[in-house]
């Protein structure tokens, strides 16, 4: 693992290699080399052919999420075509990882999946006693693996890890006590980032749930009663679509509101824009963006990403709107700003929202259609009541991803220090 300049000073106990500096006691060898000769280096089946019932379960990259595998959706083959790929049955605590699409990602078999097979797209590394599996799996994760494994892919369109490049790519060798050492450290921080996410995850959906409640009038907060207006959004805006320019005029210039800034999130702020372009005057008067202006996602491959919403929550100054939005200024004040930011959100508005669109190449919506959409209303201190709820939400929410986001830089961290023996464990 290349980890030095080549000119940087080497202390007393280490020693310089072709992937860098390490301790004199490490050895440096191919991944072919760790692996057992009768299960050597292989991708999976090439065609699993159509799926069996109580067939044999096959790995995808898709089934490779966050350094682990997800069994609940595998697909199935033939026991006469996972035979003809014995040497890919797997076992528990094989290590398997992506060829193609999410390059490099690996995963270690648990028990519960040992007997499936892989697909063309994965490889499998079953390593010897003396090796262990989640040293290398951190190992083969780190970013500078990953750079290394990235500059040895094929030229071809469909980019791919050959085999015998992943056969020849050299690693590490510590010792086994300090390979497991390494491994049971980093392992701890991703049993960490992994309770983070399933907390995170929970809170989302704890979220979600409350929207569908609170957002169609359904529950109620206390101190709030009587019945919701409904009302058609072409009622409460004005609808345009944004602005078309060729892609020479983009880069500099005046900020824009972009398809991922909506997208992305319910809330914009106009100061932190990083879309630029070019434009005249009167395209600046056409296409102006002004606070509490929502926009919707105009069009996309799937239903189900076109009409999400957001709010711009400061004052923009000369800022524009990207043809992939529509621009919703409101007619009235009946919709606070904050409310704006999460109205569009539930159940109930998107199924209209996705069964009122259009389907050609791509799915569309437009002004006409968004304006048919119904949208129960509440009062406007009922309004506020519920986004604060909201907000309370995503707050923490957002402190909890942040804590995320610390401790994957620790975990970084740590890997580039301990994957080096810069700090030694045993």
């Amino acid at each position: 693992m290349e980890v030095s300049m080549e000119n940087e000073p080497l202390k007393k106990g280490y020693k310089r290699t072709e992937i860098g500096i390490i301790p004199e006691d490490w050895a440096v060898t191919t991944l072919e080399q760790t692996t057992v000769p009768q299960r050597p280096i292989s991708y999976g089946i090439v065609q699993t052919g159509p799926a069996v019932a109580n067939g044999v379960k096959c790995i995808r990259v898709v089934d490779i999420v966050n350094g682990n595998i997800k069994d609940d959706n595998l697909i199935t083959t033939s026991e006469e075509i996972s035979n003809a790929y014995k040497r890919t049955k797997l076992k528990n605590g094989d290590l398997v990882i992506a060829l193609r699409g999410k390059i490099g990602e690996l995963a270690i078999v648990h028990k519960e999946i040992e007997g499936s097979n892989l697909t063309r797209g994965i490889a499998l590394i079953s390593q010897k006693k003396r090796f262990c599996s989640e040293y290398y799996k951190q190992y083969l994760s780190s970013s500078i693996s990953k750079s290394r494994l990235q500059n040895l892919l094929n030229g071809s369109a469909l980019q791919e890890l050959p085999i015998a490049t992943l056969r020849g790519f050299k690693v590490t060798v510590p010792s086994t006590d300090e390979q497991h050492a390494i491994a049971t450290a980093l392992s701890g921080v991703d049993a960490l980032i992994a309770a983070l996410d399933k907390l995170i995850a929970k809170k989302r959906a704890i979220k979600s749930a409350a929207m569908q409640q609170l957002l169609t009038g359904k529950k109620r907060l206390p101190g709030f009663g009587g019945n919701w207006e409904k009302v058609k959004l072409g009622k409460l805006f004005s609808f345009k679509n944004g602005l078309n320019k060729a892609k020479g005029f983009f880069g500099y210039g005046t900020p824009i509101v972009n398809y991922m800034d909506v997208f992305q999130s319910p809330v914009i702020y106009a100061s932190n824009l990083e879309g630029r372009v070019s434009l005249s005057k009167a395209e600046l008067k056409s296409f102006d963006v002004k606070k509490g202006d929502v926009f919707f996602t105009r069009t996309s491959e799937t239903p189900e990403e076109i009409g999400i919403a957001s709010v711009i929550f400061d004052d923009p100054v000369n800022t524009v709107y990207s043809g992939f939005v529509l621009r919703a200024r409101s007619l009235d004040d009946r919709l606070s700003d904050r409310f704006k930011a999460y109205c569009f959100s539930s159940t109930f508005i998107r199924k209209q929202i996705i069964t009122k669109a259009s389907y050609t190449t791509r799915a569309l919506t437009n002004g006409r259609i968004l304006s048919e959409i119904v949208l129960p209303l509440p009062s406007k201190p009922e309004q506020d009541a519920i986004s604060t709820v909201f907000f309370d939400m995503d707050a923490e929410i957002k402190a909890l991803e942040s804590r995320r986001t610390k401790t994957q830089a620790i975990k970084q961290a740590m890997m580039q220090e301990l994957l080096t023996g810069r700090i030694r464990l045993i």
